[in-house]
């Protein structure tokens, strides 16, 4: 199947590993002109001399300015930005009755500023040109909150929101707004939550794993690969009547519809 993404230029944020990489490697594969980001400009540059037509930017994104100038590098390399990836770090593991005021903050000073930054430095081009796609990599704590993640599910679930409302306003502009949330990924962010668990609850990680995978209807964990196809459609020409979901990659995880 032809994506319809061959010359398309696309910004990955934190694309240097875990499930920005696997993304990039998709829209890579599909054609697409892919900035890797990273605040490691070293490995920024080492992933992107493996990928067809990939550039490195070396970026801080929760900087103050980083966002914008890792845009205008991009744009001056590969030209306007036609698909934006928000992603970025998780927030450390934390209940929400022992929450502070400032963990609150940060909540969305890592998942929601800095991604509404990029969203505005480059959905302005996308209505001009008449075709976009911006896709948030969520969790799927989004849909049902997850035990000990409470920073997490607060920033991610405003991320949400933001996205949500503002697919219905540019879906005139044929520019589309969607999330993808993944499940139990075979990432080092995961590996670090389980070796948490782990060491919380007293038991080995192999035992974390083990209760991890009976939640799951597939049984396993999912690969990066799979992650990133998903991506890679949902920022297709092919996905160009699909707007303001939330589409989960979980292998069942989550129950509800």
């Amino acid at each position: 199947m032809d994506l319809g993404i061959t010359g398309k230029v696309a910004f990955v944020a934190a694309s240097t590993g875990g499930l920005g990489l696997a993304v990039a490697q998709a829209l890579a594969a599909e054609g697409a002109k892919v900035a890797i980001t990273g605040r490691r400009r070293e490995r920024a540059e080492q992933v992107a001399a493996s990928l067809p037509g990939a550039v490195a930017v070396a970026a801080d994104l929760q900087a103050p300015g980083g966002v914008a100038e890792a845009v205008d590098r991009t744009e001056e390399l590969l030209g306007p930005i036609d698909i934006a990836v928000l992603n970025g770090p998780g927030p450390k593991p934390g209940a929400a009755a022992a929450l502070g005021s400032d963990e609150l903050a940060s909540a969305f000073d890592l998942l929601l500023r800095p991604h509404h930054e990029l969203v505005s430095k480059v959905l302005p081009g996308m209505r001009v040109r008449r075709w976009g796609r911006i896709l948030a990599v969520g969790s799927s704590g989004v849909t049902a909150p997850l035990p000990n993640l409470a920073v997490s599910n607060t920033g991610r679930a405003a991320l949400a929101g933001y996205l949500k409302t503002l697919a219905a306003e540019v879906a005139l502009d044929a520019v589309t707004v969607n999330l993808l949330l993944p499940g139990r990924i075979s990432t080092d962010r995961v590996a670090e939550l389980d070796a948490a668990a782990a060491k919380r609850r007293g038991i080995s990680v192999d035992e974390v794993q083990l209760e991890s995978r009976k939640t799951i209807p597939a049984r396993r964990y999912g690969t990066p690969e799979e992650f990133g196809a998903a991506a890679a459609f949902l920022c297709s020409a092919a996905a160009s009547y699909v707007t303001g979901v939330a589409l989960r990659c979980d292998g069942g995880l989550i129950r509800s519809l």
